[in-house]
């Protein structure tokens, strides 16, 4: 493991841009998100344009990425492409092998509503985990759909492999989401409603 005085000390944002441009690959702000949204976002977070946009500029400056301009494929306006430099390299590397780990921060909107079912009608709590368990699939669907694209490309071997536990994860909350529907039927026989 990497000695964390090695890591310099920057926002889960420029780490994350950072390993985006890490695959070796110039990319515009646009590319980034692009990339961010449809790996990313599936477990962690998708940073907006402009924090991608303040992150670059950010990691620019610290001599991790440079950047140049190039023109349109169509269009009038020149576009930005950013790429890895070795030190930011170096630096994302050591970041990944000994950083600081953050823990997972679980908020669960679904779940605070069913916290307080107890305000609720017994309807209105089976929506909420209806929907909930639509959201799950819908993100699984598109969590495999991403796993598959990625299969394409060598360097995508890890983040295919994120890509999966995704896929997973967002299976696990469906079947939650039925699991719990199904715990609400028993209580309210337990329980019936004056």
């Amino acid at each position: 493991m990497a000695d964390e005085e090695t890591v310099p000390a920057l926002p889960a944002t420029s780490w994350t841009v950072l390993g985006l441009l890490s695959f070796g690959r110039e990319l515009s702000g646009y590319d980034l998100k692009k990339w961010s949204d449809r790996s990313l976002g599936l477990f962690y977070w998708s940073p907006s344009f402009s924090q991608i946009y303040s992150e670059l500029k950010r990691l620019e400056k610290a001599g991790y990425a440079d950047s140049r301009l190039v023109a349109p494929e169509a269009g009038s306006r020149d576009k930005r492409v950013y790429r890895i430099t070795g030190e930011g390299l170096a630096a994302v590397r050591a970041w990944a092998a000994g950083g600081p780990l953050d823990p997972p921060v679980l908020k669960h909107g679904p779940m605070l509503r069913l916290w307080l079912g107890h305000l609720l009608a017994p309807e209105r709590m089976r929506e909420v985990l209806a929907a909930h368990r639509e959201y799950a699939e819908t993100m699984r669907l598109r969590a495999e759909a991403d796993v598959a694209d990625a299969a394409a490309d060598e360097a995508w071997a890890f983040p295919r492999l994120t890509l999966t536990w995704a896929e997973r994860y967002y299976a696990a909350e469906r079947d939650l989401a039925d699991a719990m529907l199904a715990d609400i039927e028993e209580l309210e026989r337990e329980r019936p409603c004056p």
